[in-house]
């Protein structure tokens, strides 16, 4: 007889996810709401509570098909990510010594269809994949401003990161 390997549960019966979070990390699922019209989804709003500080600077960056961004992490600001279109994964790696979750990797799929804002702590390691057959856009809301003299922002080589994006986590 053919032996298999048993699912292990992922959702609640209410359809939230199961996964265990790094500390500090949000995740917020967007609604959209629709008429005959057209959409609207809100991408940010302070009283949600998930992240506070004011908003200070705003971007949208566009990732190919099979294309990545990252390996990067802000040593000082919080990044406030919202996918706005297309198929992406967000990957998460969290490198700071004396966290709870020192070492955890988070992967988030969010698209046109299952938007939502990921709220990233500072030295939580990220990248973002397009995991589709169309362009991918997300908008950024960080913390800070850019720098163009002096950014906050430094890669990391892949090795570093306990992830492949052939394989998932724990590769």
């Amino acid at each position: 007889m053919l032996q298999g390997r048993k699912d292990k549960a992922t959702v609640t019966a209410t359809g939230e996810r199961l996964e265990a979070r790094i500390d500090g990390v949000t995740l917020r699922y967007a609604t959209t709401q629709f008429d005959e019209r057209g959409e609207v989804c809100e991408i940010y709003d302070p009283a949600w509570g998930v992240a506070p500080e004011p908003l200070v600077y705003v971007y949208t960056a566009l990732i190919r098909p099979g294309r990545i961004k990252g390996w990067v992490y802000h040593k000082a600001q919080i990044d406030r990510m919202f996918v706005l279109s297309g198929f992406l994964k967000i990957v998460l790696y969290d490198m700071r010594e004396g966290s709870p979750t020192c070492g955890m990797v988070n992967e988030f799929h969010l698209t046109e269809r299952n938007r939502g804002l990921v709220v990233i702590p500072p030295f939580v390691v990220h990248a973002v994949q397009n995991v589709g057959m169309i362009d991918g856009a997300f908008v950024n809301m960080p913390s800070r401003p850019y720098d163009h003299a002096n950014p906050d922002k430094y890669r990391v080589e892949r090795a570093d990161v306990p992830y492949s994006f052939d394989k998932g986590a724990g590769w």
